[in-house]
């Protein structure tokens, strides 16, 4: 019987199917590291995209934040010049002083009456005069109580005085200035 040994082809076989698994691990090998690299980059750069872009926002951010900085002072400004610009309206709006004070006295007092003394004290008022009758100081009195300028007109004294052989009648007269009645508005806050 003839016999063939076989066995240089078995290990030359097994040598064969050993170096195409290595071939085949190395090669799955560098497969999986050439996808896991790839994913590295791409994840690398969505990672750089990610922080560009957060950069851009905080760019951004900061300019808003300078922008409603001077908005925040634009609108104190802009409050601080409508409280000023109110006190000014309410200043006008009051506005009284002994010369628009006299001018409504001197409109309101008849032909021959005489105001000999004027004396302010904050919102009181004391006049001293002379006029010809008692129906005239009756007159200048409810000419007073009608104007809006004046309140609560008292006669304090009237008696009679001779000035220079004439009989006239002298007179004190206690008053209060009428103040206006300011109503606040309240300013409207955003």
């Amino acid at each position: 019987m003839i016999r063939i040994n076989l066995l240089p082809i078995r290990a030359a076989k097994k040598k064969e199917t050993a170096l195409q698994q290595i071939i085949i691990l190395a090669g799955s090998v560098i497969l999986v590291l050439v996808v896991v690299l790839s994913f590295w980059g791409v994840k690398l750069g969505q990672i750089a995209g990610v922080e560009k872009d957060i950069k851009a926002d905080e760019a951004r951010l900061a300019e808003l934040k300078t922008r409603i900085g001077k908005l925040d002072q634009i609108n104190k400004l802009k409050e601080e010049v409508k409280k000023k610009l109110d006190v000014l309206a309410l200043l006008r709006k009051n506005k009284t002083g002994p010369a628009t004070r006299l001018a409504a006295l001197s409109d309101v007092t008849p032909d021959q009456l005489w105001l000999e003394k004027y004396r302010e004290n904050g919102d009181q008022i004391n006049i001293s005069g002379l006029a010809l009758n008692e129906e005239l100081i009756a007159q200048f009195i409810r000419a007073l109580e009608d104007s809006p300028e004046y309140e609560q007109v008292d006669l304090m004294v009237s008696e009679q005085k001779d000035v220079s052989g004439t009989k006239l009648k002298r007179f004190d007269l206690k008053f209060k200035i009428e103040r206006p009645v300011v109503v606040a508005t309240p300013t409207a806050k955003k």
